[in-house]
């Protein structure tokens, strides 16, 4: 195996590194997690241990080739036109295949990375330009105010919803959403969001998921995205994420197959409801199907944020709602469950409401 090497170019917070023991030995004062990455990076293992986010069902570990990370790597460079000296900014968690990535691409690439400690505020303490860098929606909601000191931003661990898409038509960054998942090493397809930069008249409906190269989209019976990637994955990936093939590498993502809720025969696509309902709701929120006798499954609706914020006639009178999209009843928490990346944990935030109440 031909060991990894540190591109000459590279910089970490500013500092360069003649080897690995010294960027290892360095990380340590960035924090022990990404000391202890970049040394199992650096080993004679092909391969890496990484966790899964959690957000569709229990987090497991999962083995990565070290050469598909760096494929996986070259592949983003190439995309967005990423060159060696490229400042980029890490502020996703370590923990994670996303905030992992970013370092690896700094690294292979010979990229100028600064790394900050990863929070739902991550430029609130930065004053310095950055061409590159990558964050979860929360993140980006949460740094609006100062998003034209990255040039480029791409953005995952969820869905970009109605009320922030239209939030970043005026800034300046070229935003694009990433879709991807730990087996297939961060994104295999990306959504451009905004046409700021490029002085196009701001787009009206969003644009579709575009494959990177070397990939290869299919739908299963299902219409489930299947994907080859053969330059980040072994096998072939099975998702349980529905879509509609638009082309041989465009397809515009519908929802989760495990989300689809069967309430009288009528199977409802939260993911599309969400849609609609981001029109009308601020607050975050999402729609999910409890048991009902005469049903099956009834939709519901739960919201993050006091009672009173929203209520069930508004609802009700919402026009681009069909009739069976209408949740049948509406529960409020003070807060979500969350992941460490800040996706909203379905499963585990249904479990704080009383379906009696």
């Amino acid at each position: 195996m031909v060991k990894n090497k540190i591109h000459p170019n590279f910089k970490l917070n500013g500092k360069s590194f003649s080897n690995e023991g010294d960027l290892c030995n360095y990380a340590k004062k960035v924090s022990l997690e990404t000391s202890l990455f970049l040394e199992e990076w650096f080993n004679s293992e092909t391969y890496v241990i990484v966790n899964t986010s959690g957000s569709t069902g229990k987090p497991k570990a999962i083995q990565l080739q070290k050469n598909f990370m760096v494929n996986s790597a070259q592949a983003t460079g190439a995309y967005f036109n990423l060159e060696a000296t490229t400042k980029a900014l890490l502020c996703l968690p370590i923990s994670y295949i996303a905030g992992k990535m970013m370092l690896i691409r700094a690294v292979t690439l010979g990229w100028h990375l600064d790394i900050v400690e990863s929070n739902s505020s991550p430029l609130q303490n930065i004053n310095t330009s950055y061409d590159f860098s990558a964050m979860v929606p929360l993140q980006v909601e949460n740094s609006l105010s100062k998003l034209d000191l990255v040039d480029t931003l791409i953005v995952g661990g969820g869905a970009i919803s109605d009320t922030l898409y239209q939030k970043l038509q005026k800034v300046s960054t070229a935003v694009f959403a990433t879709y991807g998942m730990t087996e297939t090493i961060t994104h295999i397809a990306v959504q451009k969001v905004n046409n700021e930069k490029t002085g196009l008249k701001l787009p009206i409906q969003r644009a579709f998921f575009k494959a990177l190269s070397d990939v290869d989209l299919f739908i299963d019976q299902r219409n489930c995205l299947v994907i080859k990637a053969p330059k980040v994955a072994k096998e072939t990936v099975f998702t349980n994420d529905v879509v509609q093939l638009i082309s041989e590498n465009e397809f515009e993502w519908l929802g989760r197959f495990d989300n689809i809720i069967n309430s009288g025969g009528i199977k409802l696509n939260p993911e599309q409801i969400e849609k609609k309902l981001g029109q009308l709701i601020t607050n975050r929120f999402f729609v999910s199907g409890i048991p009902d006798e005469k049903l099956g499954e009834k939709l519901i609706l739960i919201v993050e944020g006091a009672a009173n914020c929203i209520a069930i006639d508004q609802i009700k009178n919402f026009s681009t709602l069909t009739k069976f999209e209408i949740p049948k009843k509406i529960y409020f928490l003070d807060q979500f469950t969350e992941t460490s990346t800040g996706k909203i944990q379905r499963t585990e935030t249904m479990k704080k409401i009383s379906l009696n109440s």
